[in-house]
């Protein structure tokens, strides 16, 4: 579905696993070229040693890249399905204020998906995420793996808007 920034921004706001975590999407740049995310430490997601609890962190950078990549691909007539495949993180230091990232897709980045959806019909790649506290020092990376695949592979895509 494809849907403006400012509801989707909305959206991942209040919707109850981020809004729990006090995981905040402050911006969707122009045209889902990326976004911008805090994440809030407060008492619903500090460990026992008083910094943010690691599966937030994780459940942060979560969604993002496939969510970006959606409404890109979507908005250029595609198709698609989807998701992250996979992910891993390194927790670097404690997450004892609030955390920080930015995901930026370049046009380049979004030319090689485009060209594996015409050709192969799927598109697989990791890319990396920094998360930082308000000092802009490195707390965490992460590497998400994102699929999408080509519903209608083969097909004229076409935009229905």
């Amino acid at each position: 579905m494809i849907i403006s920034k400012n509801t989707l921004k909305w959206v991942m706001r209040l919707y109850p696993p981020l809004f729990f975590q006090r995981i905040w999407v402050q911006r969707f740049e122009g045209e889902f070229k990326g976004c911008t995310v805090k994440i809030s430490r407060s008492f619903l997601n500090k460990n026992y040693n008083g910094s943010i609890f690691g599966g937030t962190i994780y459940a942060a950078t979560d969604p993002f890249y496939a969510l970006l990549f959606d409404q890109l691909m979507q908005r250029r007539g595609f198709k698609v399905r989807v998701w992250l495949k996979s992910a891993s993180i390194q927790y670097l230091k404690p997450g004892q204020s609030n955390l920080y990232f930015t995901i930026k897709l370049t046009d380049e980045m979004i030319t090689e998906a485009e060209m594996a959806l015409k050709t192969i019909g799927r598109f697989v790649k990791a890319y990396p995420m920094e998360v930082t506290n308000k000092n802009g020092e490195l707390c965490a990376t992460v590497m998400n793996e994102v699929y999408i695949r080509n519903l209608h592979q083969g097909e004229t895509p076409t935009v229905a808007y």
